[in-house]
């Protein structure tokens, strides 16, 4: 695990996952600044973000570009989506950041009810608070009723998610 400068994180606290293997590529064919920012002296910067516990045993605990950062914490958008994920109501959930005069991003979360379920994006947060730091807590719930956008592996598309919102501006972990 390493910080945002590559320097190696303690036991126990989320850094981004590197890993070294005789086997790995050598890079993106026809891509040679998106190689340059993941491959590093050796290492391959794998854009997932975990930690390892006494053991050594590795937990991952988001994708680095999902991340949202807001009011200067880290939110692992996995975290908000797990816990909304826990109401009875919820089919589909993808939890993003969102621009923010007063925080930088705010967390946005994008959900799908169950067929035939009511619900309000009042109650979804009420849930949220119940379950999450109130720093995680959506400040914003958009319910859909057409299915989220999933890649080929079935993940949902958070780039798709996220472009709309961030149109003409820069997001800082992008």
């Amino acid at each position: 695990m390493r910080d945002a400068d590559g320097a190696p994180v303690a036991t126990g606290e989320v850094g981004e996952v590197w890993a070294k293997a005789g086997s790995f590529s050598v890079g993106y064919l026809g891509r040679p600044e998106e190689t340059a920012a993941a491959f590093v002296d050796g290492w391959y910067r794998t854009g997932d973000a975990g930690y390892l516990d006494d053991e050594q045993y590795l937990y991952l605990v988001d994708r680095t570009k999902d991340m949202i950062v807001t009011g200067g914490e880290n939110v692992y958008s996995s975290e908000v989506e797990n816990a909304l994920s826990s109401h009875p109501a919820v089919l589909q959930v993808a939890a993003i950041g969102i621009p923010s005069d007063r925080w930088g991003e705010q967390v946005h979360a994008i959900v799908v009810p169950r067929p035939g379920i009511e619900v309000t994006a009042d109650e979804l947060i009420a849930h949220a608070r119940s379950q999450i730091a109130g720093f995680k807590v959506p400040k914003s719930v958009e319910l859909r009723s057409d299915p989220l956008p999933l890649s080929g592996a079935m993940k949902v598309l958070k780039r798709e998610l996220r472009a709309p919102y961030w149109e003409g501006r820069t997001r800082a972990i992008d």
